[in-house]
């Protein structure tokens, strides 16, 4: 008999006295020990604002605020923002495009469906003009128009739409539950939570779907945004009803929108268990009903206040900075990216981009596309790719000669 078998009985043996289901509870347990060294995945984030990564899969984001503040403003621009690289200097993180549940509980189906024809889409096919210090006022350029049916055949298969205002309370969360697991989506759009129980301030119910929603995240490995009205006193900021606290409570990340009396919509973030988003991100909506970076003139023109106030972004470093042709900020592509790179080394794009946009102050994600795109094209930094399929970069002039 072997060392290893006796010390299998003997552990059987000192087990015999305990009560079995006590027994299975601490091997369960055991499991979700956690250690220095234990082996967790690191968190994903979809998406990215102000430099910042948010949106966390696996976790329950709140996008609160008071009615017709903008929240589903945000919803439509997170959604869009699965099918395009940025939206309003919000940029999504994954290369790949990511897949989307609506699930609204709270609108008309033509409302939805509205929004879906007329904003979400749009936003997807319009194409935007950078947003960098010194180019602020021509980012209204755009037309817009309707989106041809192509793109909606294209999208189909990744976007999910439901509009369950016309089932019972009780039905809403199997059927969320149940479209979860059919469609796998990346992004969950709940809109609202507000209207999977029956009473806002049943504690007991509030937790049970919290507890079923946080459950759903993890499971799916998906990110999924609920969203909820604030109280209705113009200072109590608070999220509605109980279940708006234990919310609040479980989220990853808590964001408020507001509106001011000149219609300048603003999306900020109140709390967060990891990355602190400081900064505010202000918008208009335009005749078409599309939301547009707000202008720091149009904020001056409304707030009477000075563009030194509201233009917080840092100015571009002059180490680079060659001056400006009109509005659009010069740089000495050459030397940036040369700088960017140490003798022999690749990058990555991620690696890049999060080098170039700090060394140079870069805040607008399209801006620096646009520089990197130049360097390309004048042959100061080559793209390939490595043996696992991935986009690598390097700096012909700061390779070793063969």
């Amino acid at each position: 008999m072997t060392d290893g078998t006796i010390s299998l009985i003997s552990e059987e043996l000192s087990k015999a006295g305990q009560d079995a289901t006590e027994l299975a509870l601490l091997e369960r347990l055991e499991k979700r020990r956690i250690t220095p060294d234990t082996e967790i995945p690191p968190m994903q984030f979809l998406f990215q604002m102000f430099c910042k990564p948010c949106f966390p899969r696996g976790e329950l984001v709140a996008v609160a605020g008071k009615a017709k503040s903008g929240k589903t403003f945000v919803s439509s621009m997170l959604m869009a923002l699965c099918f395009r690289e940025e939206v309003l200097t919000v940029r999504r993180l994954e290369e790949e495009t990511l897949s989307v549940l609506w699930f609204d509980t709270e609108q008309s189906e033509e409302s939805t469906q509205d929004i879906l024809k007329n904003r979400i889409l749009k936003m997807i096919e319009a194409s935007t003009v950078p947003h960098q210090k010194g180019e602020i006022a021509d980012i209204f350029d755009e037309e817009y128009h309707t989106p041809d049916s192509s793109l909606w055949e294209r999208l189909g298969e990744a976007f999910h739409i439901f509009n369950v205002r016309a089932d019972f309370w009780q039905e809403r969360l199997p059927l969320l539950e149940a479209a979860m697991r059919r469609f796998h989506p990346d992004l969950v759009i709940l809109d609202g939570i507000r209207d999977l129980v029956n009473d806002i301030n049943d504690g007991v119910m509030a937790q049970d779907v919290i507890e079923r929603l946080m459950h759903l995240a993890s499971e799916q490995r998906c990110c999924i945004v609920c969203i909820l009205h604030q109280n209705k006193g113009a200072e109590d900021k608070n999220l509605r009803g109980w279940i708006g606290t234990e919310l609040k409570n479980k989220a990853f990340e808590v964001y408020e929108c507001t509106k001011d009396a000149d219609r300048i919509f603003t999306w900020s973030q109140t709390d967060t268990r990891k990355y602190d988003i400081v900064d505010k991100l202000k918008y208009v909506v335009d005749e078409s009903g599309i939301p547009q970076l707000c202008s720091v003139e149009q904020l001056i023109e409304n707030q009477g206040s000075s563009p030194s106030s509201l233009d917080t972004r840092p100015a571009l470093n002059p180490k680079y900075l060659l001056g400006y042709d009109g509005k659009i900020a010069q740089l000495n592509i050459e030397a940036l990216f040369t700088d960017a790179f140490r003798p022999g080394e690749q990058k990555s794009a991620a690696a890049l981009q999060a080098t170039i946009m700090s060394m140079a102050n870069i805040t607008s994600y399209r801006f620096y596309n646009r520089r990197r795109e130049e360097a390309i094209a004048q042959g100061i930094i080559v793209q390939s790719k490595d043996e696992n399929g991935h986009i690598i970069y390097s700096c012909p002039s700061k390779q070793s000669p063969n």
